[in-house]
């Protein structure tokens, strides 16, 4: 089970998924080509080589990055497995590289420095379900 985040180009006053437009097309994050070498800069142990699924580990979480097929990149998903708040480092870093934000698909909230509620509400409910440390 993973805690999903989304990677996206959204308006600079949206703080919540509500609050995105009916009508609105997120811009690209960029040409694919692009969109990799700015992951591997932002984060250089990233693994690319299935460059449509990446892969990043910490020492008690990792991160399998959907960035797709398509050219040009809408947005990366993140599906974040494991516990510590240290994931947010990373998660935080792509978004400000990638000139996007950072959307916590559990909550709807947008992820922001310092800001672990939806992180700990997943990792409860995640928890309950299926035992600690999934």
């Amino acid at each position: 089970m993973s805690w999903d985040v989304i990677l996206l180009r959204l308006p600079d006053d949206v703080t919540s998924v509500q609050e995105i437009p009916a009508d609105y097309t997120p811009e690209p994050l960029g040409r694919r080509d692009d969109v990799l070498a700015v992951v591997t800069q932002a984060v250089p142990d990233v693994d690319l080589s299935d460059p449509e699924w990446g892969e990043l580990t910490g020492p008690t979480w990792s991160i399998e990055l959907n960035i797709g097929s398509e050219d040009p990149v809408d947005s990366v998903m993140l599906h974040i497995r494991g516990s510590g708040d240290d994931v947010l480092t990373p998660i935080l870093r792509l978004a400000e590289a990638l000139r996007c934000k950072a959307l916590d698909c559990a909550e709807g909230d947008l992820i922001t420095p310092g800001q672990t509620t939806g992180r700990h509400a997943f990792q409860q409910f995640r928890d309950r379900v299926m035992g600690p440390s999934q």
